[in-house]
Parts: structure tokens; C-alpha cells; sequence
């Protein structure tokens, strides 16, 4: 037999076994107690300092309990925003790690008897958004910082400010076109008038008017038709450059924090789901709320419903037809030139919309994906 003491391996193993999470049926919350067997817990509840914890609770049972609800509630609230922040997240997930921590208050000693009860609780009283998923419960933090709704409100203004710019940008552009189409119907306008005139001329040229008025007349013309067209060439020269320095303001990037579209390929990159479907592709058939997905793998013909964090764009090869997800370009669809694997970035030629045939560089990979 061993000697009993400090080092011994009973004293070790029962050290080891208070360091880790214990039953939540053998804890008591009165006492703030974890109880490692049955026996162990009837006689704590038969000892002194437990009846005199019941005889307190037994004054005002319902503040005792107020109490530890508040408490459970502000810790769980406070996981939740320090954690996950603002991100959509399922309800198993946030008890789990919040129970990790050995001095958290029990669910048992609140007014709320099971996580599905608390969970919808926290959706009446506007803590959380809440819905509910054939996976389960998910929820979503509303942060009612002051100083982050400012910072939103400020993020939405600038938004509507850039929408503005581009609206401007293609009246602008569509102003030029039109110009661009009077000033030929213009052109062939005075042609036209000019040929009718020499047409009702009842004699030539060189009898009305005689040698001098001709080469008068071929002088005045060879000095006018420079001076035309060189106004013409200006004319031009600055229409363009106006184009160019709103397409150089168009530049600046509009960009969103949601990407998914319908009829994109993905791939699942959560493990969470298991090996069969990590790593694999599948096709987004609708988007709900901007930031969930319902997708259809392309091996197994599964229907998943996924958040966005949970996937990622696929790049295919050159050549191949892909779909603009952010950015100035959003929603445009493009063909892959190249890809620069130092960058992660790749060209793509534009092949729909008012700029289709546009060849634009450095689209990182995330800003685009393979069409379906």
C-alpha cells in the first residue's frame, strides 16, 4: 500500500479530477459547490452551512433567483459581443464555450428551464436576433453602442454618396454619347446642304464665278478645313479626357461585406459539417438575408443551408466565365485572362454591361467566382 499524502496517486487523480468540469447534477449553485459523485452531494446537502444557505434562499426565493438570472443573462450577452460580435452564430455554440469557465452560473438556477426557452427570450426582449434552423437555434448581437451606430450610419452615408457618384458618372456618360451622335447628324446635315446648292448652280463654277473667285474660294477652304478639324480633334480631345478623369473617380472601390449570388460555384470550408463535405464545391441556388446560402453540392446533390463565412469564392481556369462579387464591378459577368498567383489577384475582360470588352487588372480572388 502507498502512503497516503500530498503526492500520492489518489490525491493526484482527485486534483486532476476538481481541476476539470464536474456533473451539473451534483452542483449546487446556493453554495457554489461542484460534488463529484452521488454521495458525495447527498452529504453535502445534509450539512450545516447548505441549511443555513436554504434558510436565507427560503426569505425571497424569487430574488434569489432574479439574481442569478440577471447574472447568467449579462454573462452570456457579454460572450456573445466579445466573442462572435455582430456574426450570425448558433446558440449550442456560445453555451458551450461559455460553460467551459467553472465558476459560470447554471442554467438550473435560473427562470429559464432549457437554452431553446433562454434563446427566445433574448429574441422578445431585443437582446439578440433569433431564428430557427432544421440545425438548430441561431443568433445574431445587436450592438446598440452609440458610438457604433454612429460608425454605421456614417459607413451607410458614405455608401450613398459613392451610388451617387457612379449615377452622375454614367449621365455624364450618356450626356457625351448623345452629343457625340448630334454632332454627326450635324456633319452629314451640311454636306447634304452643300451638295443640294452646287446641284441648282445653272452654269459651272468656272464660268459664274471665273478663275480668280475659284482659287479665292480653294484658298479660303484649304485654310478653313485645318481649323475645323483641329476644333473637331479638341473637341474630342476633351470629351475624352472628362470621360476618363470620372472613370479615374469611378475607381474608388464600393465595396459590401456580403458576396453571395445565385448560380456562383463555392467551396465549403468548415469542418464542421465533416470530411464529406469539406473542401467540396457546390452551387449557390438562392441567398436569404444577404449572408446565408442555399447550396446544392455537385457530388452528392445535397441541399445545405450555409452562412458565407463558412464558404469561399472557387477560381477556375483561364478562359472560363466568372461573375464579379464586390467592388466597382459588382454583379458583372467576365471572362479570366490571367491569373497573378503573387498578387492573388487576376485580370478579367468584362463581357456584359456599358463597359463589355473592358480589360481590368488586380481583382483579388475574393471578388470573383466560377459561374454554374
Amino acid at each position: 500500500m502507498g502512503k497516503e499524502g500530498f503526492l500520492s496517486p489518489k490525491a493526484i487523480g482527485n486534483r486532476i479530477k476538481a481541476k476539470g468540469l464536474q456533473k451539473l447534477r451534483w452542483y449546487c449553485q446556493m453554495c457554489q459547490k461542484q460534488c463529484r459523485d452521488e454521495n458525495g452531494f447527498k452529504c453535502h446537502c445534509m450539512s450545516e452551512s447548505h441549511q443555513r444557505q436554504l434558510l436565507l434562499a427560503s426569505e425571497d426565493p424569487n430574488k434569489i433567483m432574479d439574481n442569478f438570472s440577471q447574472e447568467f443573462k449579462n454573462d452570456f450577452i457579454e460572450l456573445i459581443r466579445r466573442r462572435f460580435g455582430t456574426k450570425r452564430v448558433q446558440n449550442n455554440i456560445v453555451y458551450n464555450e461559455y460553460i467551459n469557465d467553472r465558476e459560470h452560473v447554471h442554467m438550473n438556477s435560473t427562470q429559464w428551464e432549457t437554452l431553446t426557452e433562454f434563446t427566445k427570450w433574448l429574441g422578445k426582449e431585443g437582446f439578440c436576433k433569433v431564428d430557427e434552423t432544421p440545425k438548430g437555434w441561431y443568433i445574431q448581437y445587436i450592438d446598440r453602442d452609440p458610438e457604433t451606430i454612429r460608425r454605421q450610419e456614417e459607413l451607410e452615408r458614405k455608401k450613398k454618396q459613392d451610388l451617387d457618384d457612379q449615377e452622375r458618372s454614367a449621365k455624364f456618360i450618356e450626356e457625351q454619347v448623345r452629343r457625340g451622335q448630334g454632332a454627326k447628324v450635324n456633319d452629314c446635315g451640311d454636306f447634304t446642304l452643300s451638295l443640294r446648292l452646287t446641284l441648282c448652280l445653272p452654269l459651272p463654277l468656272s464660268v459664274a464665278l471665273g478663275p480668280s473667285a475659284l482659287k479665292a474660294a480653294g484658298s479660303v477652304k484649304r485654310k478653313d478645313a485645318p481649323s475645323t478639324s483641329e476644333a473637331k480633334e479638341k473637341k474630342k480631345k476633351s470629351a475624352l479626357d472628362e470621360i476618363m478623369e470620372m472613370e479615374e473617380q469611378k475607381k474608388r472601390s464600393v465595396r459590401a461585406d456580403h458576396w453571395l449570388h445565385p448560380g456562383i460555384v463555392i467551396k465549403v470550408v468548415t469542418k464542421r459539417l465533416g470530411e464529406k463535405y469539406h473542401k467540396k464545391k457546390g452551387v449557390v441556388k438562392e441567398v436569404q438575408d444577404k449572408y446565408t446560402a442555399v447550396v446544392k453540392m455537385i457530388d452528392s446533390g445535397d441541399k445545405l443551408k450555409l452562412d458565407q463565412s463558412h464558404l469561399e469564392t472557387v477560381i477556375p481556369a483561364p478562359g472560363k466565365r466568372v461573375l464579379v462579387l464586390n467592388g466597382v464591378y459588382r454583379d458583372t459577368e467576365a471572362l479570366l485572362a490571367s491569373i497573378d498567383e503573387r498578387k492573388f489577384s487576376a485580370t478579367l475582360t468584362l463581357d456584359s454591361g456599358r463597359m463589355k470588352g473592358r480589360r481590368v487588372d488586380g481583382i483579388a480572388y475574393e471578388d470573383f467566382s466560377k459561374m454554374a
